[in-house]
């Protein structure tokens, strides 16, 4: 069997009823990305988001033949926009073929001409050597040497050989003895249906290579592709527990989806409370990857979205909890987390022995706590379980999560793990996992603060603020977040991908922590100021790099 870059397949996760297929192709991996063992499986890229994933041969099933199939099964808007994605890079690809066979058609035209030109020349040099020998009866020998020198230079080739030699061949257009290796749709999927695997290797691409045309790959594995010795060793752990010297706990669990695409998703149904900035990208990735996800917030207009992608709608959280085996939640503060769980027809209501709640909020370490006794109390399994990202990683399926609580739990979790996040930590006992993504925020928050700090001062001594990012970008703090945000504040865009009233939330929260075990926190009391005046300009909701109003106003 040989299955190339471009082939268009659906990938089915389990019965096509309750698991949603979804069109991608198959592209050409990175280099230093290793095959997963096992089963025969290809890279295939997912039409309509930026993931890549390894997908085993079984699950894929040829575009053509099953797609009328699939679109009725599936009535989803993004499924729809990604099968738009795929007829929309079939026709360019067409048009393409359309424009290389009617290029190759005029070079064979002018090759044609070229070879009949040839040959009137080569006869007008015939007649013209005769003619010259026929004059010259001295230094005949001389003569005869000059010109069958050139008759043999020139009928040593052919003249369609010539013509190749003289006129050069156009980038990026094979020699004529190569032969194009791609393969017709059709003919691709006859083999799929009735060939083996074995035997499967990667040809090299004749074409224009995959990262070319399709610029987003490298950009989306750029982060795990720069030192693969030391980023897949992190991400392809699979709930290994590493006992540090402290005593401490901690599981790397759950490879990146961008890198390992074989998920398996949990038979146990899924609930979802909280539809905010990130609770909507991890819930798209729920079910994306084909999770039964049951959803609820509190702006119900919101949920609209995701009961036509496939999710089911929830009256209450209470409502939400009895029917599902475990409940997510991601909401905005502290006080937003107690009147969830502990509210009118809140999450406790529906706690009944066995029942799940992971709670995904950045919140401090003693809301965490009751929540996870009052949860318990009732025979229920708690996690804490913060993410750190925005609103843009959210989407992309590639959050870090921090966990706390039920160890089992947390295996439970796996396969949502792996569909909103790349890395996932397990840090014991409940409250570390809170403690942790504090410290984590307050790092981000007082480098946001710092970056807007440095931006004007370059402003105000007449230096470029654009120069001061191409240098810092080519320093040791070159970062995706330090280019995101100093672009926003270029351009004047706060649009929230992190809302800068949350990370002063979390700065305060981050100070009272260290306050409870008497540790300064001079740097983050700093940044906490600088953010409450941008608070005071009415910059709340606009993104955290809106601090930068804080030092113009």
């Amino acid at each position: 069997l040989v299955l190339l870059p471009n082939t268009f397949f659906f990938l089915s996760r389990g019965k096509l009823g309750r698991y949603p297929p979804w069109p991608g192709k198959i592209v050409n991996p990175p280099k230093d990305l290793k095959k997963p063992r096992g089963k025969k499986c290809f890279f295939v890229k997912f039409f309509g988001t930026e993931d890549h994933a390894w997908i085993k041969v079984e699950q894929l099933k040829p575009y053509h033949p099953h797609k009328e199939e699939m679109i009725k099964i599936n009535k989803g808007k993004r499924f729809q926009q990604a099968v738009d994605a795929v007829e929309e890079f079939l026709r360019k690809t067409k048009g393409k073929d359309q424009a290389s066979s009617h290029n190759s058609n005029e070079e064979k035209n002018r090759r044609n001409s070229s070879e009949e030109r040839g040959k009137q020349s080569a006869g007008e040099e015939k007649r013209k050597a005769s003619f010259s020998e026929g004059r010259l009866k001295k230094g005949t020998g001389e003569g005869k040497k000059r010109v069958s020198s050139v008759s043999s230079e020139r009928g040593s080739k052919s003249p369609l050989k010539r013509a190749q030699d003289q006129s050069p061949r156009k980038r990026g257009r094979p020699p004529k003895d190569e032969k194009d290796l791609t393969i017709p749709e059709s003919s691709t999927v006859k083999r799929v249906m009735t060939g083996t695997v074995a035997g499967f290797k990667w040809p090299p691409s004749v074409s224009e290579p995959v990262k070319d045309s399709d610029p987003h790959f490298h950009h989306f594995l750029l982060s795990q592709t720069e030192k693969p010795a030391v980023c897949y060793q992190a991400i392809t752990k699979k709930l290994k527990v590493c006992e540090e010297e402290t005593g401490s706990t901690s599981i790397q669990a759950a490879d990146s989806t961008a890198v390992n695409g074989s998920i398996t998703p949990t038979d146990k149904k899924i609930g979802f409370l909280g539809l905010g900035l990130m609770g909507s990208g991890i819930v798209s990735n729920l079910l994306k990857m084909g999770h039964t996800v049951t959803v609820w917030n509190r702006t119900a207009e919101k949920c609209d979205l995701f009961i036509q992608e496939g999710a089911r709608l929830g009256r209450t959280p209470a409502e939400v909890v009895s029917t599902c085996d475990i409940t997510f939640a991601c909401v905005s503060d502290p006080k937003a987390a107690k009147d969830l769980v502990l509210g009118p027809s809140g999450v406790l209501q529906g706690i009944r022995p066995g029942k799940c709640y992971v709670d995904m909020s950045t919140v401090d370490a003693d809301t965490v706590t009751e929540l996870a006794q009052v949860i318990v109390s009732r025979g229920g399994r708690f996690l804490e379980a913060p993410v750190s990202g925005n609103q843009q990683l959210s989407n992309d399926g590639m959050l870090v999560i921090l966990a706390a609580g039920d160890r089992g739990l947390y295996e439970d979790c796996s396969s949502c793990f792996q569909a909103m996040g790349k890395t996932s930590f397990f840090l014991g006992e409940v409250g570390n996992a809170a403690k942790m993504m504090l410290i984590v925020n307050m790092v981000q928050g007082s480098f946001m603060a710092t970056i807007a700090e440095g931006l004007t001062l370059a402003q105000v001594t007449g230096q470029s603020q654009q120069t001061l990012l191409d240098i810092l970008n080519q320093g040791q703090l070159a970062s995706i977040f330090l280019d995101q945000k100093c672009q926003n504040i270029l351009q004047g865009n706060f649009k929230p991908d992190f809302y800068l009233k949350y990370i002063q939330k979390d700065l305060r929260l981050a100070i009272a922590l260290g306050d409870s075990v008497n540790h300064p926190t001079p740097m983050a009391a700093a940044a906490n100021e600088v953010y409450k005046r941008a608070k005071a300009l009415d910059q709340s909701d606009n993104d955290m790099s809106a601090v930068y109003r804080a030092y113009i106003h």
